[in-house]
Order: C-alpha cells, then sequence, then structure tokens
C-alpha cells in the first residue's frame, strides 16, 4: 500500500476499533495533517450487539452477543482489505494539502512548503519575503555583535582590587591587597623597597641607623 500514497510515503495509522484515521506529514517540514475519520461499521455495529446482548440477557441478548461477537471477527477477518480501502480514501480526501515538486521530485504540504509564485517547494525556490526578513534579523544581530565588541566595557572595572590570586611564598589566596594577607609576602602590586642615603653625605645606608661615612643619624 505504500505506492499507493503517491503524494507522500510518511504516515501513521491513527486507526482505532471504531475506525480508521491516517496522519500525513510533509517531506520537508514535517508537520502532520490528519485525514477525516472514517467509522468501522461492522466494529461500531458488532460492539453495540454485544452490549445490547448483555443488557437484555437471556436466549435473546445470547443472540445478540453472539451476533456482536460474529461482526467482531468479521471485522478482524476482513480488516486488512477494509484498511487498505480506508487508506486509499484517506489518500484523495489529503492530496489537495500536498503539492510535487517537479524540480527535485518532492511531495511537500501546500500550507508552509510551497512557494506558489514560483510553482516549486520552497526548498528550490525560497520564499523571498521570508528570505529578505531573515537576512535582516541576521544583519541586524552582526551589527549589533560589532557596535557591542566597539564599546570598551571594562574601562570603570577595577579589575586589579577585585582578582584573586595565590601567594607565591604559602599558596593561599592574597586577598587581592599588596601582601598576603596570610604571610606578608609582597604581592605584584607591593611598592618596591625604597633606598635611604645619608641626609649629610648622600651616602647609601643600606639598612644602617647611623652613616658609615660620616656618623650622621639616619633619622
Amino acid at each position: 500500500m505504500a505506492g499507493m500514497v503517491f503524494f507522500t510515503d510518511n504516515y501513521s495509522d491513527r486507526s482505532s476499533d471504531d475506525g480508521y484515521q491516517f496522519e500525513f506529514y510533509c517531506r520537508r517540514c514535517g508537520n502532520g495533517y490528519m485525514s477525516p475519520f472514517q467509522h468501522s461499521v461492522t466494529g461500531f455495529g458488532g460492539r453495540l450487539l454485544r452490549l445490547g446482548g448483555d443488557m437484555l440477557g437471556g436466549s435473546v441478548g445470547e443472540k445478540a452477543s453472539q451476533l456482536g461477537w460474529d461482526a467482531e471477527f468479521m471485522r478482524d477477518t476482513v480488516r486488512g482489505s477494509t484498511r487498505d480501502k480506508a487508506l486509499k480514501k484517506a489518500v484523495e480526501d489529503m492530496q489537495p494539502y500536498f503539492k510535487q515538486c517537479h524540480r527535485c521530485g518532492q511531495w511537500v504540504c501546500d500550507q508552509v512548503c510551497w512557494n506558489h509564485e514560483r510553482g516549486l517547494c520552497t526548498t528550490c525556490a525560497p520564499r523571498l519575503d521570508q528570505e529578505i526578513a531573515g537576512m535582516q534579523a541576521q544583519a541586524q544581530v552582526e551589527q549589533l555583535h560589532q557596535k557591542i565588541q566597539s564599546v570598551d566595557w571594562t574601562k570603570d572595572v577595577n579589575y586589579r582590587d577585585q582578582a584573586v590570586g595565590r601567594c607565591s611564598g604559602c599558596g593561599q589566596e592574597t586577598g587581592g591587597g599588596k601582601f598576603c594577607q596570610n604571610c606578608g609576602t609582597p604581592q605584584a602590586a607591593a611598592p618596591a623597597a625604597t633606598s635611604k642615603f645619608c641626609q649629610n653625605c648622600g651616602t647609601s645606608l643600606n639598612g644602617a641607623r647611623f652613616c658609615g661615612e660620616c656618623g650622621t643619624p639616619a633619622g
């Protein structure tokens, strides 16, 4: 029966004991379209007979129930051919919802994936209004990205104070200060040690309390 479904071989059988129904899918977008429900006379009538027989009881009810079971058995016996007929009718009902593109040969849904102006599917002949809108949106995103990149968003951020580093001395977090908060080791931001000179003769003191040349106190 797959060959009979000439406009789309992508469908699901949604039939039940009450009747037959099929859902057909577009080969491009995958949207589903449900065929009208076709009641099964033997299935529905057989169930009514069985229910009525159970309610009546006696010989009459027994006979009705038996007829109901016979109808159910007949429905199951001829279900294959009946289903084929139901599928054929569903194909006829759903054919207007699908178009075949003569460029790529694919059957697509008429509502979404068909370009009526070009007579082709939207894969072979995209709709210009949709393409233009898509390109405009993409261009806006790209331009917005460029504008955002051109702005210095970090000029007011104090990244030195916010940065958290590890002390080279103890390996603990420094706390972001000039000296490690755990061991006092100078960090990269700490001021370099300044040399002191004698106020009298200018000789470097090298940490001495008195000048080694003139004896002047370091002060």
